[in-house]
């Protein structure tokens, strides 16, 4: 082992004691099935595992889990790893505060506690009293809060619980004075969240039909409307607010303007950054909603109003974002008061406090806030601890004080308080971690992808490592849906480069660090561009010295599940481990399971042939053919009704059949558990620590001295 590995004192003593070799296998039967799609004849051999119900699918499933047990119970690095990120987890995590009525409002965590609570608070001096504890909800974990809406009094929750990592919600009432909850509950609610109306009475709330939840996963959403609770009445008493036959996959959101003189219709119709507003006068319910912009051309995002002067934030004419002055009763583009013009940065999110408009901005994917007056002249820069990521600053145009956290990826989330009018910050919480910050770095550089795009990349490690010469070296991304890429804090990754690893986040095309062109340069017959750019970033860690390709291992989850099976088809001789998670494995029919339809905004759709084309050249369940393979450990979850994990199973067992090699092709199949949202701490860390433990024996790792 090299001097400068410096491997950590809960490693040390502990050896490689075999090779990363397959496990014997009992092949995955194949059926017969073919599909035509524009006189292109495709093949579908694992079309069975989509029936995740059936026996065979389940005996398939603890079959598969039962070898990938068994391999990684004979990895020795897997416990000290385990007890590793236990004991750097168990630190107290507080969350941003925010304001309802007179109360604060805040979610904590002790250390370990599966899921953070949600307390209350009658002032920032108070301790606060446990509001919503969702460890009480279930003995396993597995039974999670996943979003909480607070009363414009502070008297009311309506918070929502989510059975094993679940995206179908059910909605209690609990009276915030007393602790109790009312006895009606909101049932088949899915991306819909709570919107209280001005007088407290009840809330706006997207519902679908009701389903067999046994089946969920066959179930392809559509129909979604938008209904009216009054608190203290059944669910099926609710008011139809709206609802469009003519338009099955519409989906609805609405906020009442703080004054009380509008209703405001958000409308979505897929997952792109593009909706629609319609509106009408509250003191008329049963008015027609009028349209402010109903061509889905770009997003149009409600910041706050003053009478019939709604401003927005919107990308309509600025890729990068600007924030525009609107009549309500003239709102064509044509009257439009820009009140900040597009920056040579992205705009992600706009708050109006004390009459300050507080921007948040991205500079090269890092945090830039940045606060203008009413008028939209330019006050100051707030400033930041360093490269990293701010959110928050919630709040209502009254308020003279905001709140805010600050991340990096050496540093965890720090609270401050922001007083709007006196321009001053104020460090609320720093929680401490069993690590030493200062003795980890990052840079961020930038290399050229195959069309000489110039990329980002973030690059985290510890100080003192000796970057002349190759590490072990994970690489992130995700390259979808106009996500960004910031930097944060997770003790995975501290734990990664304790063992001497490198991190590196590469800010692929696809994502929104760069606004609407770079989210478009990555989506439907683009997207190649994402995949382009994932090797690139592979190709420079490699030029440039930091690693090797026996080194590299590269991960990511979801659409970044995705990126890693695209990536690992196309290239499977760059890469030394993969680590595809709840990947969108099958592009050619991704669409017709649950939500999966409202993903054609980025991959676009089998139906149109040239769209067929692009999918069909790079899905990954379509592109294993007989090649080597490096060690693969494919993760999914039994629960998730999001990616559902057939594409995971289909996409396991054709990389299986197709691998030439000795190295393993594994898939670790979570019980109970969903897309990753709502997840207990228990089953997270055991995860993280099965996956870091694989890439340790994958990439050759030595804990010797």
């Amino acid at each position: 082992m090299r001097k400068n590995a410096r491997v950590p004192g809960w490693l040390l003593g502990i050896f490689l004691v075999s090779s990363c070799q397959t496990p014997p296998t009992a092949p995955t039967p194949r059926s017969s099935t073919v599909t035509t799609y524009h006189g292109v004849t495709v093949t579908d051999p694992y079309d069975w595992l989509e029936d995740m119900k059936s026996a065979p699918t389940q005996a398939w499933i603890d079959q598969q889990n039962t070898q990938t047990f068994a391999f990684l119970d004979k990895i020795p690095q897997r416990l000290p790893i385990r007890d590793r990120l236990a004991e750097l987890w168990d630190y107290e995590k507080i969350g941003t505060p925010w304001r309802e009525g007179s109360r604060y409002f805040q979610y904590r965590n002790n250390g370990l506690q599966n899921h953070h609570v949600l307390y209350v608070m009658e002032s920032l001096e108070d301790p606060g009293r446990a509001l919503i504890d969702p460890n009480t909800f279930s003995e396993d974990g597995t039974v999670s809060l996943s979003g909480v809406s607070i009363s414009n009094d502070g008297e009311w929750a309506a918070y929502s619980i989510s059975q094993s990592g679940s995206d179908w919600r059910e909605i209690n009432i609990r009276n915030i004075n007393s602790g109790q909850d009312l006895e009606e509950s909101i049932k088949w609610v899915k991306f819909s969240r709570p919107s209280w109306s001005r007088d407290n009475k009840g809330f706006y709330y997207g519902r679908y039909d009701a389903v067999d939840l046994a089946d969920k996963h066959k179930q392809v959403l559509n129909r979604q409307r938008l209904y009216y609770h009054r608190i203290g009445t059944a669910q099926d008493e609710d008011q139809l607010v709206y609802e469009n036959p003519a338009a099955p996959k519409w989906g609805y959101g609405a906020t009442e303007t703080e004054d009380g003189k509008y209703l405001l219709l958000s409308v979505w119709k897929d997952s792109g950054s593009h909706n629609a507003l319609f509106f009408r006068p509250l003191d008329r319910p049963t008015a027609t909603f009028k349209p402010l912009f109903d061509q889905f051309d770009a997003n149009y995002s409600f910041i706050d109003n003053q009478g019939e002067t709604l401003w927005l934030h919107t990308n309509h004419d600025a890729p990068r974002g600007k924030v525009v002055k609107v009549d309500i009763l003239q709102p064509a583009a044509a009257h439009w008061q820009t009140i900040i013009p597009e920056q040579p940065h992205t705009l992600r999110n706009v708050n109006l406090i004390a009459d300050k408009f507080i921007c948040t901005y991205m500079k090269d994917a890092k945090s830039l806030v940045r606060i203008y007056n009413i008028e939209g002249e330019q006050e100051q820069d707030l400033p930041l601890p360093g490269i990293g990521s701010a959110r928050g600053f919630q709040g209502k145009r009254t308020h003279q004080e905001t709140f805010f956290s600050y991340s990096s990826f050496n540093t965890p989330s720090q609270i401050f308080r922001y007083d709007v009018q006196r321009a001053t910050t104020t460090l609320l919480a720093q929680p401490t971690v069993k690590f030493n910050s200062s003795q980890y770095t990052t840079k961020q550089v930038f290399f050229t992808s195959k069309d000489g795009t110039s990329i980002p990349m973030f690059v985290s490690h510890k100080k003192d490592l000796a970057t002349e010469n190759p590490h072990p070296t994970l690489l992130y991304g995700y390259g979808g849906f106009n996500a960004s890429l910031t930097p944060r804090f997770s003790v995975s990754r501290l734990v990664w480069m304790e063992m001497g690893g490198i991190y590196a986040v590469a800010n692929i095309r696809g994502g929104g660090e760069y606004g609407k062109a770079w989210h478009e340069a990555g989506t439907k017959q683009n997207k190649q561009n994402v995949f382009d750019d994932f090797i690139a970033a592979a190709e420079h860690l490699i030029t440039e010295g930091y690693t090797t390709t026996e080194k590299l291992a590269i991960a990511g989850g979801s659409n970044g599940g995705l990126l890693v099976g695209a990536c690992l088809t196309q290239r499977p001789d760059l890469f030394g481990a993969a680590l595809p998670s709840v990947g969108v494995m099958d592009m050619l029919k991704y669409h017709t399971f649950t939500i999966g339809w409202a993903w054609a905004s980025d991959y676009g759709t089998v139906e149109d042939p040239a769209e067929f084309q692009a999918l069909y050249a790079y899905s990954p369940y379509h592109n294993c053919h007989p090649t080597t393979y490096p060690p693969t450990l494919v993760t999914t979850a039994d629960t998730d009704d999001r990616v559902v994990p057939a594409h995971s199973y289909k996409f396991t067992a054709a990389l299986q059949y197709a691998q030439e090699g000795d190295s393993p092709i594994l898939i670790r199949v979570d019980r109970k558990a969903g897309h990753g949202g709502g997840k207990p701490t228990t089953m997270i860390i055991e995860e993280h620590a099965d996956r870091m433990a694989f890439l340790y024996k994958a990439l050759g790792m030595s804990g010797s001295k």
